[in-house]
Formats: structure tokens, C-alpha cells, sequence
């Protein structure tokens, strides 16, 4: 009879541990799983413990983290506890900084089917995050070389860690790191929406200029920060790149984006472009607008406003959208 593995046992007994309601047997098991020889065991341990706020196993946490940098390449194989204890304690609101700091400067690089490959990317992100909470002195000093870190994880850390807890000094990195150029686009989206967040009133304009992208991807990125940023401002700089668009792509973001500001004036002019539009047009602000489509006052005035369309198509996509 084959014997019982071991880790298997008890990521089993985590899975079941994920759904207790008596918050002293949760404490007391995860304590003894953040012990575990598994770095996979004690990575959903602390993914656990973050999920149910155990706020009293901080401790642990930090002490299971500082057991396994002491060899993390044997202990952790992918950095798969190490990130996850950090994101536990970071979302637990640990503002000690040696943890961070460890791992903030943490590469670990192991075998792949090419080159070896840096395993700690994640985790030098989330330190970031975690370091800028703390009162470290030099903690932008030791966030700032991540923003031309190799690995893109990494520089959204970064990014994100500025973007939330750097002040004025934060948003004026993320301006130049948007300046000086970033080659990935999800990094890039993350810089204007941290800037549009942190420094709105100096930002919007700023953002917008690279809606005028001759790379699209680039012009999406902006064109969606901006929506998602429900800044009135960012709505009629929208408003007015749509006028200069004609069709394509980049009108569909456009219309997408404006919808996704979610103010009434953003809807109103949806609304306004229907009456005049083409039946392609309006099946791209049909799909715009379906984002209300648990608003029965936009469903209705959609419906209405598209009632004079003999295209049978832009019914049909009404139907399907809303």
C-alpha cells in the first residue's frame, strides 16, 4: 500500500482549514504549517492567514520568512513561500522593514528549459510595496533601483509601491520612468494609473498624450487609464481625441474608455452619438454602453435611441450586449 505523502496531506488539511469558523483553530494550525519542511505547505498557510486576517500570526510570518532566506535556493524552491509571506504581511499591515528590505534585494536564479531564470521577480515587487509603508529612511532610495529592474514584476512592484506611498517624490519618478520609456505595456498602464491617482491635477495631460501613440498598444494603455481614472477632465480630453478618430481600434477604446468614466455626462454623450451615427458606429457605442446593462433607464434610452436603425444588426447586438 502506497504511503501517504506527507505535503499532500496537509495542503489537503489547508484546503479544509480555508473554510473553519473558529478563528483559535485556524490560528493554532497555520501556526504549526508556517513550520512546515514543504515551502508549498507554508506558502497557502500564509496565503490563508492573510485571506482570514489573522493579524496575531504576524510574528510567525516574519520569523517563517527569515528561516528560509537563510538558504533560500534549498528551502524555496520559486520563491513560492517567501512572495506569499510577504504579500500576507504586507496586506496585514506589517510596517517593520527588515522583511522587505530582504527581500527587496532578494534574485534567486534557477533551471528552466532555457537560461536559468529569475524566480524572485514577484517577490522584490511586493517588498517594494511593503518597504514604502515602513519608516525606513531610505526606502525610495532602495525602491527606485527596481524601476529599471530586469524583470517586469519587479518594476510594477516598484511602481505600484511609489504610486501609493511615495508622496510628491513617488509621482515625480513615475513621471520620468513614463518619460525615459517602458517597454512593457502592463507596466506602462500601471505608471499612468498611478500617476492619475497620486498627481491627477498634473498628470491627466500628460497621460493623454500618448493616446496620439503610433504603437496601439501604447494608445489603448493611456486611452483606458484615463477611463478608469472617472476623472472629468480625463472625459473631455476622451471626448476630444474621439472627434479627431474616425474608426478603427482606437475608436472602440475611445468609446469603451468613456463609458468606463461612469459619470452622467460620460452616458450623455454616448447617448448623444447614436442618433447620427453609422450602424457600425453604433454597434461599437452599443458595446460601450453595456457596461450599464443592469441600468434599466440607460437600457431604455439605448433601445430608443437605436429605434430608427432598419440594420437588423445593430438589434441584434443590442439584444446581446444588453
Amino acid at each position: 500500500m502506497k504511503k501517504p505523502d506527507p505535503t499532500e496531506q496537509a495542503l489537503d488539511r489547508l484546503s479544509v482549514l480555508r473554510n473553519e469558523h473558529d478563528e483559535q483553530v485556524i490560528a493554532t494550525e497555520l501556526k504549526a504549517f508556517l513550520k512546515n519542511r514543504s515551502n508549498l505547505v507554508m506558502a497557502k498557510a500564509a496565503k490563508i492567514a492573510c485571506e482570514a486576517r489573522v493579524t496575531h500570526l504576524v510574528p510567525d510570518l516574519a520569523a517563517a520568512f527569515h528561516r528560509l532566506m537563510k538558504d533560500p535556493a534549498k528551502l524555496d524552491k520559486g520563491c513560492a513561500a517567501t512572495s506569499e509571506i510577504v504579500g500576507a504581511l504586507y496586506e496585514l499591515d506589517y510596517v517593520e522593514p527588515e522583511v522587505y528590505l530582504l527581500g527587496v534585494h532578494h534574485v534567486q536564479m534557477e533551471g528552466s528549459f532555457g537560461p536559468p531564470v529569475d524566480v524572485a521577480a514577484k517577490l522584490r515587487g511586493l517588498s517594494a510595496m511593503g518597504l514604502a509603508r515602513t519608516r525606513y529612511p531610505h526606502a525610495l532610495d532602495e525602491i527606485v533601483s527596481l524601476l529599471i529592474d530586469d524583470c517586469p514584476q519587479a518594476r510594477m512592484g516598484a511602481v505600484r509601491a511609489l504610486a501609493a506611498n511615495g508622496g510628491l517624490a513617488g509621482a515625480l519618478l513615475l513621471k520620468l520612468k513614463i518619460l525615459t520609456g517602458e517597454s512593457d505595456p502592463d507596466v506602462l498602464a500601471e505608471c499612468f494609473s498611478g500617476l492619475l491617482a497620486s498627481t491627477p491635477e498634473t498628470s491627466t495631460r500628460l497621460v493623454a498624450r500618448y493616446m496620439d501613440s503610433e504603437d496601439l498598444y501604447v494608445a489603448e494603455v493611456a486611452i483606458f487609464a484615463l477611463g478608469s481614472s472617472r476623472l472629468p477632465e480625463a472625459l473631455e480630453l476622451l471626448k476630444e481625441r474621439l472627434g479627431r478618430t474616425a474608426g478603427g481600434p482606437r475608436r472602440k477604446a475611445l468609446l469603451l474608455a468613456i463609458a468606463m468614466i461612469r459619470s452622467e455626462a460620460a452616458i450623455e454623450l454616448l447617448l448623444s452619438l447614436l442618433p447620427e451615427s453609422t450602424a457600425q458606429s453604433a454597434k461599437e457605442i452599443i458595446a460601450a454602453l453595456a457596461i450599464f446593462r443592469s441600468n434599466e433607464t440607460v437600457r431604455t434610452r439605448v433601445e430608443s435611441a437605436i429605434s430608427r436603425f432598419a440594420d437588423k444588426s445593430v438589434h441584434e447586438a443590442f439584444r446581446q450586449q444588453f
